[in-house]
């Protein structure tokens, strides 16, 4: 008997922990373009293969994308810099015939949604690249870059090829309303057996104060993230630098301060000092990979989770989730739980977008209807911008042919770091208390000043409440209108 009461509370406590969502959470999803799932598609299948992507997306309670928009040194938007993606048409440098980055902002912000636009920094051509196009960077400055394991990357060690990449970023951000810049784990080239990293010269000719050959590969790519950071501050200050590195910063083995583990490094093998990135403040978030299953005896879920928690807390921390290896292993549930417990965890990112139109062993389902179950907002970020937007006047209803509809208006500020860019719409049954803390009470976030409202007879008045959320998810104080419908 004892046994079975203990059982119910444990199965009341998780039920009430997911029936309890948090009102702001990153819930994030990655769209590729390297698997090739684009290629011999017109632009109309894209679209339509996109377009379900999306929805998908949306039905899942995703409220950020990552697209990648640029692989190996090329694009799949409209660059003065770059060639057209091979990953679009089959032939880098032709034009596909549109702007797949410019559509998917749009469909993007229209569902609601964050657009991150997803930059490779150094990979220029791959094992697989035949015929760049004379425009390729690789074809115009041959001298930026080195072979390594039959891929071509960009010399980190290199002051124009940092300034290079801060230009594709900044050519990206000037002209594209992006919310964020959005880097992987690809910064060294992953190890391979038997080679060794081409740039012996580089360390002998430019090495400066640096004995070590490591500290100073590290302290290539700490300049590039730090002159990203200064560059977006700069110019357009409400978009974000984020990183998804690889899961594993440092094992025990190599530093006592690192996690439990046993595999690749960040800081060791791809000289990549995430910390000091977020320590010092030069990204705006942090996704480690984490797509490992609970028990791992490499590399524990569970484990990783709790040192990334404790660690990389001074910006905000999101995890990377694998669909298909979290369905192989059957640990969906559990891996939710210690997101959620952990204090300074605000959320996920799935890998990858395409498997979420799947539904592989019932993985959106799952997000649908239970994890995901009521909308969410972004998480803000006060070390950017702490200011509320005020709040939105002359909330009504007005009846058209179509039933009622609520309208709106928001009060804009004059600049454009604090414009208004969604709204959220609450809704409170008769006698209900307005808490907009209430992640249950959402029933929209648009773009829109209007909402069309269902019509049930005039027998039940509502509280109507509509906030503004500026650039960055600050929220205003609210506006309430009852409405008898």
């Amino acid at each position: 008997m004892k046994r079975n009461i203990l059982l119910f509370c444990a199965l009341i406590l998780c039920a009430t922990l997911f029936s309890q969502s948090p009102k702001r959470e990153f819930r994030g999803a990655w769209i590729q373009c390297v698997n090739g799932q684009f290629q011999g598609l017109s632009p109309r299948q894209m679209q339509q293969k996109l377009i379900r992507q999306l929805d998908a997306c949306q039905q899942a309670g995703i409220n950020a994308i990552i697209f990648q928009v640029r692989a190996e040194a090329d694009a799949l938007y409209t660059s003065q810099f770059e060639p057209w993606s091979r990953f679009l048409t089959g032939v880098q440098g032709q034009d596909p015939g549109w702007d797949p980055l410019q559509w998917m902002i749009a469909e993007s912000h229209r569902r609601g949604m964050e657009l991150h636009a997803w930059i490779n920094p150094y990979r220029a051509r791959t094992k697989s690249t035949t015929n760049p196009a004379d425009s390729h960077p690789t074809q115009q400055h041959p001298n930026w870059f080195f072979t390594y394991n039959g891929q071509l990357y960009f010399n980190p060690a290199l002051p124009e090829c940092r300034a290079w990449i801060c230009n594709i970023v900044l050519d990206i951000i000037s002209r594209y309303d992006v919310d964020a810049i959005h880097m992987d784990d690809y910064f060294y080239p992953y190890p391979a057996a038997g080679e060794q990293i081409p740039d012996i010269n580089s360390f002998n000719a430019n090495r400066g104060s640096f004995v070590d050959i490591g500290n100073w590969r590290r302290n290539n790519v700490n300049l590039l993230v730090r002159d990203l950071h200064q560059l977006i501050y700069d110019n357009k200050p409400w978009v974000k630098l984020g990183i998804s590195p690889f899961g594993i910063y440092r094992n025990q083995s190599s530093d006592p301060q690192g996690s439990r583990t046993n595999g690749l490094q960040n800081f060791d093998n791809l000289y990549a000092d995430i910390l000091l990135w977020v320590n010092n403040g030069w990204i705006d978030y942090n996704i480690p990979q984490i797509y490992w299953e609970i028990g791992n005896p490499a590399a524990d879920y569970d484990t990783l989770i709790r040192w990334w928690n404790d660690h990389a807390s001074q910006r905000p921390l999101f995890i990377g989730q694998d669909v298909l290896r979290t369905i192989k292993h059957g640990d969906m549930q559990r891996k939710m739980e210690l997101q959620r417990s952990m204090p300074n965890v605000q959320g996920s990112c799935q890998w990858y977008a395409d498997a979420l139109v799947d539904n592989p062993g019932g993985y959106t389902q799952a997000l649908v209807s239970t994890y995901h179950r009521y909308p969410a907002l972004v998480p803000t970020s006060p070390f950017i911008d702490p200011v509320a937007p005020k709040k939105v006047r002359k909330l009504k209803v007005v009846w058209t042919d179509d039933g009622p509809v609520l309208f709106w208006t928001a009060r804009q500020r004059n600049n454009e770091f604090d414009r208004i860019t969604r709204f959220v719409v609450y809704r409170f049954l008769p006698g209900e208390r307005v808490n907009t803390d209430d992640p249950s009470k959402i029933i929209a976030i648009t773009p829109n000043e209007f909402l069309p409202l269902p019509y049930q007879g005039g027998n039940i008045k509502y509280t109507y409440v509509v906030t503004a959320l500026d650039r960055l998810h600050n929220e205003s104080k609210p506006t309430k209108r009852k409405v008898k419908l």
